[in-house]
This record gives structure tokens, C-alpha cells and sequence, in this order.
């Protein structure tokens, strides 16, 4: 079964909001066996939205749509499915009792703006938003399946989890999807699909595989489409396994998860705490960490030591070091990490020191420069870097390959 997601709304289109809700509703479709083909984004225009609803229904049978049911006048959505059903709106008694109900629990005054919402095209069937006043809606017509939902994102996940996603399981017979993701991190993308060319030759053809690259990292994604889904996830898992037997020292973790939340799980299981030291990254690395819930169990905090003198007080940096060396070097990273972890009283300091650009680079040390160091008990590691990007990419190369550099140190004191 093959799925059309139309967004809806001129706010999506000139940049002044970012359509997440097409990637939470894909995901949560593709975890429940139903593949999602296309995904369009329109204005809050008539001939738009009729032109999008009678192109999706050629290519899919289920089309869900977001957005354009508010109380305003430019939400034209419900006139338009009226339209396009050839169906008139009707005021439904029980969404025309729930909006009374719940303005007046904020003590708001109760507008036929607001009763209009309980209009809805005759021909569907309600779908109840308890978080907000308009109503999903469910259409069948000419074989296919259409859902109209509010694009308020709190509002249409309620309602694709209460209420939508038990229909399909209902109407539909649905095929089973299984997913298995594995995270690798110090290999690039083409090297990474020549090392594992063999297993993806072997793969049936109902297993799929895809290379996700993002800065630093590729995720590789196996899919397998089929009806026996305890069968499927054996053969996914050991497709897998071969793969990873062929790049062990690359996989940072068999499951989807961003790289700093496996960092942080694998250094909650042996007990350990963490500190940084950041320069040029500004804080960003901290950023990422504590993005997670639960990250206080092994990040302790840091410092983000911009300026030289901050690198003499906070990590105890000494001016011979900066004198001789100059802040972006193997032996002032070493020092910071060094630092972070003694004042910290962490196991294990990372130190960032580098030239994020667009200036400030020099022959000997051009702009992409960064230098890397990872504190242990026992030791130190350090690697040097020159990023060919931009400041922000070069920024999020360092972070990236500062929690690579990390997991490599943490892992071999712990084999």
C-alpha cells in the first residue's frame, strides 16, 4: 500500500516554518507497514489543493493531509474537500460539544468562528481532536483512503496515534516493514560501499539497503518488506551481522541512534563521567549531549575557553604552551583535556581547539584546522584534522569526530 502526504500552508513555503510533520507521520507510517511514496507541500490555494488531491490519488491509495483547518479565513481546506468530494459541510453536534467544552475550561469567550469549526464535509467521518478544536476527518472515496488533519504538530500526532493509525490497521492488510539501522563513523561513504559490495549483492530483493551520510557518520538502513515479520527480522539481523563483521572498527552502534547518545549509553554502562573543554566549537559538542535526557548520569559539564586566558585559568593551560605553540596545537589540546579532566574530576576529557573560519588561518595552519584530544586515566590521544568547510560544517565535523575519537579511547580501555 502506497501513501501520499500533502502538506498544506504558504508558511511552509517561503521557509517561515519547517515541515516536520511529513517526517514524524512517514516514520510512524513505515514503523506500521505502510510505505510513504511521495510528499508534497502546497499553498493555501484552491486550484493548488484540488490539483495535489487528484494527482495523489493516481499514485497512492491512502493520502493524508495537514494543515489549513484552522477558524481563519485563509484555512480553506474543509471548502475545498467539500469541493472536490462534491459534499456539503454539516455541523457535527459532538465536535460542536467539545469545542464549547473545552474553550470555556480556559475561560475563553465561545465565537461562531469557533462553532464553525465543527463544520465538516458530509461525507466524512469525524476523527475527535481532544488537543484542539478541529476535528480530523475521514474520507473514502473511489477506492481510495483520505485523512485531513490540523497541522498543529501536538494536534496531529494525537491524532495520527489514537485515531488514524488504528483505522488503517483496520481497513487495510497491512504488510509487515523491518528496519535495522547500524551507525558507523571514520569511513566515507564510497569506501564504506566498496568494503561491504559482497553482502549487498547477497541481499534478496526484498531487502532493501540505504547509505544515509551526514557529517562524519553514514547510517546504514537494511528494510525488508514482506508478510512473516518474526522471519523477516532474523534475515535482516543477519545481514547485518555480516556487515558489521566487515567493518567492526567503524560502527559505532547496531541501532538508530544519533552518535553522542551511543557515546553517552556506552559510558553510562561502565559508570564513567565526562567533561569537555571547547574552543573553537563554542559549546556546541556540550549542546549535543545534553540534548538527552538523562545525560547529567555521565556529562559533568565544561568549559568553553575561547580566549587564551580563559585556557590559562579554567583548564590550567600553561603561557609556555600558548607562547610556543599557539592555541591551536597537539601539545595546548592536550594540556586543556588534561585540565578538564583534573578540575573536573572526570574519567575523560575532550579538548577542541581549532580555526572554525572563514579567516584566521595561517600557512602552517589553514583555516579547517583543528586539533582533537581525548584524557583518560591513563593516557591521551590526539588527532589533527583540516575540514574543508564552511564554519558551521567545520564546527559540527569537530563535535563529530571528537565523540568518534572518545568512544575510540573509552572502548580500548575497556576491551
Amino acid at each position: 500500500m502506497l501513501t501520499e502526504i500533502i502538506t498544506i500552508g504558504d508558511e511552509i513555503l517561503i521557509g517561515q516554518i519547517v515541515d516536520t510533520n511529513s517526517a514524524w507521520i512517514a516514520q510512524k507510517l513505515n514503523d506500521n507497514g505502510i510505505r510513504v511514496k511521495q510528499i508534497t507541500s502546497i499553498s493555501d490555494d484552491r486550484n493548488h489543493i484540488l490539483e495535489a488531491l487528484a494527482a495523489a490519488a493516481k499514485r497512492a491509495d491512502l493520502i493524508i493531509i495537514t494543515g489549513g483547518l484552522g477558524p481563519t479565513k485563509d484555512d480553506i481546506t474543509k471548502k475545498t474537500l467539500c469541493e472536490y468530494f462534491g459534499a456539503r459541510l454539516r455541523r457535527d453536534s459532538s465536535v460542536l460539544e467539545h469545542v464549547r467544552k473545552l474553550l470555556s475550561s480556559h475561560n475563553r469567550p465561545i465565537l461562531e468562528i469557533n462553532e464553525q469549526q465543527a463544520d465538516v464535509p458530509e461525507n466524512c467521518t469525524v476523527l475527535q481532536n481532544k488537543n484542539g478544536t478541529a476535528p480530523g476527518m475521514w474520507f473514502e472515496h473511489g477506492g481510495k483512503v483520505y485523512v485531513s488533519m490540523p497541522g498543529v504538530p501536538f494536534e496531529m500526532m494525537y491524532l495520527v496515534d489514537e485515531e488514524v493509525l488504528p483505522r488503517l490497521k483496520n481497513y487495510f492488510s497491512l504488510s509487515a516493514i523491518v528496519h535495522h539501522t547500524i551507525l558507523t563513523a571514520g569511513i566515507g561513504e564510497s569506501f564504506l560501499a566498496e568494503t561491504i559490495a559482497p553482502v549487498e549483492s547477497a541481499l534478496p530483493p526484498y531487502i532493501k539497503l540505504a547509505y544515509l551520510p551526514k557529517l562524519g557518520q553514514v547510517r546504514l538502513r537494511l528494510s525488508a518488506y514482506g508478510e512473516d515479520e518474526g522471519t523477516l527480522q532474523e534475515e535482516v539481523e543477519y545481514y547485518a551481522g555480516q556487515i558489521i563483521s566487515l567493518i567492526p572498527e567503524f560502527v559505532i552502534v547496531a541501532g538508530d541512534k544519533p552518535l553522542e547518545k551511543a557515546v553517552l549509553d556506552y559510558m553510562k554502562t561502565l559508570g564513567l563521567k565526562l567533561a569537555l573543554a571547547e574552543s573553537c566549537t563554542g559549546g556546541y559538542l556540550s549542546h549535543l549531549i545534553t540534548q538527552h535526557a538523562g545525560s547529567s548520569e555521565v556529562f559533568l559539564g565544561g568549559a568553553v575557553s575561547y580566549s587564551i586566558d580563559l585556557k590559562t585559568q579554567m583548564l590550567g593551560v600553561s603561557e609556555e604552551t600558548l607562547a610556543s605553540y599557539g592555541a591551536v596545537s597537539e601539545e595546548t589540546v592536550i594540556e586543556m583535556a588534561v585540565g578538564a579532566r583534573n578540575n573536573f574530576h572526570a574519567d575523560y576529557a575532550v579538548s577542541i581547539s581549532g580555526i572554525a573560519g572563514p579567516g584566521g588561518g595561517t600557512p602552517d595552519k589553514p583555516t579547517g584546522t583543528v586539533w582533537i584530544g581525548v584524557a583518560g586515566k591513563n593516557r591521551v590521544i590526539t588527532r589533527k584534522f583540516v575540514f574543508p568547510g564552511r564554519r558551521t560544517q567545520n564546527i559540527e565535523r569537530a563535535a563529530v569526530n571528537a565523540l568518534v575519537l572518545l568512544l575510540k579511547l573509552v572502548r580500548e580501555d575497556h576491551a
